[in-house]
Order: C-alpha cells, then sequence, then structure tokens
C-alpha cells in the first residue's frame, strides 16, 4: 500500500498533464522513498523507468537502450546503439500522441562516469524535445551531486527544470500511517527509531509486537537496521573512521565544534569540514537559539537522524552480545528501560512540528512562522539567596507579526507532569518575555498530568497528550 506523499505526487501530476515539455528533479537521502514515488507516479502512464548503477558508461548505456526499447519497441530488443545520442534520437523519432516519460534513477552513478551526459540530456531538451509532449525526471540520493551538478547556475541542465521536490523522512503523523492499530505511545517510538523514512517504516511488520520488531530490525546479525549506519556512511565517505566518532559524539551530547575536536583530538577545520557534510546529508543539525539566532557562538550540533540517533544510542555497546546471539536478551534489559530517555528528544521534534502546524492555523491567537528552542542561564531564588543556573525551554513558537509567543516544555515519561515542570516553564519564562509576549504555555505529556496542575488549565495554560498530537 501506497502512504502519504499527496503534494509531491500533486506537483508530478501538474506538470504531467501540462501541455509540451516538462522536467523534474527529485532529490533526497538514500531509502527515503524517490523510486517508490515516481513508481507509484507512473502507474498507468507510459514511461521509460531507468535506474542507473555504478557499473561504468558503457554498462548503462546498455541496459538503458534495452529499457527504451522494451518500451517502445520490443521488436528491437536485440539491438544496440552505439552512443547516448542514438538512443535519444531513438526516442525522439517513437514520441507520438500521449505523453511519454523518461525517468533517469540514481542519476549521479552514471553521470559521474560520463562527464557527457548532463550535456547531451541539456542539448537534446534544447533542440529536440523542448516542443514535444515529454516529461524527464531526473532523481539521484547524492545530495551533493544533485545540488551542485544538476539544481545549480553551473549546471548544463540550470534553468531547464519546472520543479523540484526534495524528498524529506514523513512526520510522525504520516509514519502513524504504517502501523494504524499500534497504541499511539508505539506509534510514536516507531516513529523514533525510524526517523520517518519509508524504507525502514516499510519494514516494521504491525502485526508483531513494537519489541519484536526492534529486535528484529536492530538487535540480530541479519537485522536490516543492524549494520545500517555503516552501508550508509560508506556511501558517503571514503573513510568513515572520522565521522563515525564525530556522530558518536554528538549522540552521547557533545555539541559545539570545540569540545567535539578537543574529544577526538582532531583539528577545528577538519572537524567542521566533516559536520558540514553530514549536515548536506541530513545526519547532523546545526541548532540556533531562536532568539539569538544571529549569536554566532550559541549553536548546537544534534543528531537529526532519529535512527541514526537510536543506533548510536544503543547498538555499539551491544555488538559483542548481538554478535553472540543474545541481542533479544540485551534489548530486554537494557534497551526497553531506556526508550522513554531517549525517546525524550524525538518527543520534543514532534511538539515542536504540532506546534508550528497548529500555530500557523491560529490555533493559539498569533501567526507562528517560526518554532525552535531556547537554552541559557536563569536566575533561581531560594532560602539561601539567589544563583544562576543552565535552562532550556523545548519548544519556543514565535509570531514575529506582532512579537508574540507560545513556551513548551514536553515530558515522554511514565509519570504525570507534576507542579515542578509547571514552576520550571513559567521561571524561564522570564529569559523570552524581554523580546516577546508570551501568550501560551504548552505543556505536552505522555501520562498526563497531577491534579494540581489539572486545575491550573487555562485559556493561558494548555495540557496536551500523545491524543492530542495524533
Amino acid at each position: 500500500m501506497f502512504i502519504g506523499r499527496e503534494r509531491e505526487l500533486t506537483s508530478l501530476s501538474e506538470l504531467y498533464h501540462k501541455e509540451g515539455f516538462g522536467m523534474s528533479v527529485i532529490y533526497g537521502r538514500r531509502r527515503i522513498g524517490k523510486s517508490t514515488l515516481i513508481s507509484e507516479f507512473i502507474k498507468g502512464k507510459k514511461a521509460i523507468f531507468y535506474t542507473a548503477t555504478k557499473i561504468g558508461k558503457e554498462r548503462n548505456l546498455e541496459l538503458f537502450s534495452k529499457r527504451v526499447t522494451a518500451v517502445l519497441d520490443p521488436s528491437l530488443a536485440n539491438v544496440s546503439f552505439p552512443s547516448l545520442e542514438s538512443i535519444f534520437d531513438f526516442i525522439t523519432h517513437k514520441l507520438e500522441a500521449g505523453k511519454l516519460i523518461l525517468v533517469i534513477d540514481e542519476l549521479p552513478y552514471w553521470a559521474e562516469k560520463d562527464e557527457a551526459l548532463l550535456s547531451i540530456i541539456q542539448k537534446y531538451i534544447d533542440t529536440e524535445w523542448s516542443d514535444k509532449n515529454m516529461m524527464i525526471i531526473l532523481c539521484g540520493s547524492a545530495l551533493s551531486f544533485m545540488e551542485n551538478k544538476v539544481l545549480s547556475e553551473k549546471s548544463p541542465l540550470f534553468g531547464r527544470r519546472d520543479s523540484q521536490i526534495k524528498l524529506e523522512a514523513f512526520n510522525y503523523k504520516e509514519s502513524a500511517l504504517f502501523v494504524p492499530g499500534y497504541s499511539f505511545e508505539d506509534k510514536a517510538i516507531c516513529y523514533g527509531i525510524t526517523g520517518g523514512v519509508a524504507k525502514y517504516l516499510s519494514m516494521i511488520n504491525p502485526e508483531i509486537s513494537l519489541d519484536e520488531n526492534i529486535k528484529r530490525l536492530y538487535f540480530h546479525t541479519d537485522g536490516y537496521l543492524y549494520d545500517e549506519t555503516h552501508n550508509l556512511l560508506t556511501q558517503e565517505f571514503n573513510d568513515i573512521t572520522l565521522v563515525n566518532n564525530i556522530i558518536e559524539q554528538v549522540a552521547s551530547g557533545v555539541n559545539t565544534v570545540n569540545s567535539i575536536a578537543q574529544k577526538i583530538g582532531e583539528h577545528l577545520s577538519t572537524i567542521l569540514y566533516s559536520i558540514e557534510k553530514l549536515i548536506r546529508i541530513d545526519l547532523i543539525q546545526k541548532k540556533k537559539c531562536i532568539t539569538e539566532e544571529k549569536n554566532r557562538k550559541k549553536v548546537q550540533y544534534v543528531i537529526k537522524d532519529h535512527m541514526f540517533k537510536f543506533w548510536y544510542t544503543f547498538i555499539p555497546n551491544a555488538t559483542s552480545v548481538i554478535e553472540m546471539g543474545q541481542g533479544d536478551l540485551y534489548y530486554d534489559k537494557i534497551v526497553r528501560p531506556n526508550l522513554h530517555s531517549f525517546m525524550g528528544s524525538v518527543f520534543e521534534d514532534m511538539c515542536r512540528y504540532y506546534t508550528l502546524e497548529q500555530g500557523i492555523q491560529g490555533a493559539f491567537g498569533n501567526f507562528i512562522t517560526n518554532v525552535g528552542t531556547w537554552w541559557g542561564t536563569e536566575t533561581v531564588y531560594s532560602a539561601s539567596g539567589k544563583y544562576q543556573q543552565s535552562a532550556d525551554i523545548d519548544v519556543v513558537g514565535i509570531s514575529d507579526i506582532d512579537k508574540s509567543a507560545v513556551l513548551g516544555e514536553c515530558k515522554f515519561k511514565n509519570e504525570k507532569t507534576d507542579k515542578g515542570v509547571y514552576d520550571n516553564l513559567l521561571r524561564r519564562s522570564a529569559a523570552i518575555n524581554t523580546k516577546y509576549r508570551i501568550v501560551k504555555y504548552l505543556f505536552f505529556s505522555l501520562s498526563g498530568y497531577t491534579e494540581w496542575v489539572r486545575s491550573m488549565e487555562s485559556d493561558t495554560i494548555i495540557l496536551l497528550t500523545l491524543n492530542d498530537l495524533y
């Protein structure tokens, strides 16, 4: 069953139904669902769908020609074409009533071994296909190649595309559609351990428990996700030792360039170069304090991909046990009791998404266009005097129109949110309200609220649970 991607399908459909020529570029990290999206889109349409591989220019040319003849003239199955131009000439000659879709998936695999490929495509768009009833879809997983070689001003194809789609992971609501029978808590954890990546979500068997799924995918040597981080990194980096060390540090909470460099024993420039590439491939995120986004010193690096965060939190210390065939036991003894702790940052992301979604629609009485986090120091008063301590606010939604804000605190725990959590958020709001007028306080809780907190609910104090998020 195909799930989600309504906006992307609509975009492709609109381009398809436009008269004449059209081109779309689709890109995104591996396993995100690009090929599945294209396959769904071309159902019932006349399409040549070729997936390039790392087999060199000549072999890609040979296999591409077979796909072309299979669609346009199966009687020529054994005919070989001497060049890409001759294949494109053949396609041009066969264009007739009804639109033809030409898809080249994993374009970088071919283009990296054939420097003329993009220029030849550009030539045929300009000279042969611009007035033809034809649609081209170019797709790739190598983000830097797609952005620098296909979409940039330096690309031969610049100015030829009609649309571009960067396919992202599913959000927590879309991810829940893969496991409709699960409880809200299990749906949230399912999102957390897959990061909303289509391939991983599709491997969750909704007929068995989430615990059994996690064991099967992560804690068995033949589990699909047991070696997945290594597989992905080796496809992007020649030497993964350094990036592996960086990700390990960030996953453990070391989140500044200086501290990462000190821990690993590398130069700042070396760390920065690797981090920037990890950001480009959507594994690490550069997080700024929402009220001080121009402050270059107030920057943290966090794991953006929740699957990577789960893997680096639990798998490295479990490898020897898993190799001995005791991964299930490790999960039961070590991982399961700490799942809620792992889910803390995932739940915060979910709550920020919910706040932005609702805030855009005016649910909080203002028009929120930016949601993030705040961290800094706060002043605490006690019987012995006052003192400063570090503090953070999980959710800060800002409306720049009227300089108003909503603040939120998130707890994914097996205990009710109590007065202490309530007091902390209201006290820390003092760090925000000098710049923004606070209109709502949002509390997000897995396990509900104590009677005292419930008695404080009002138009300003909003108490939310997982039911509300879903």
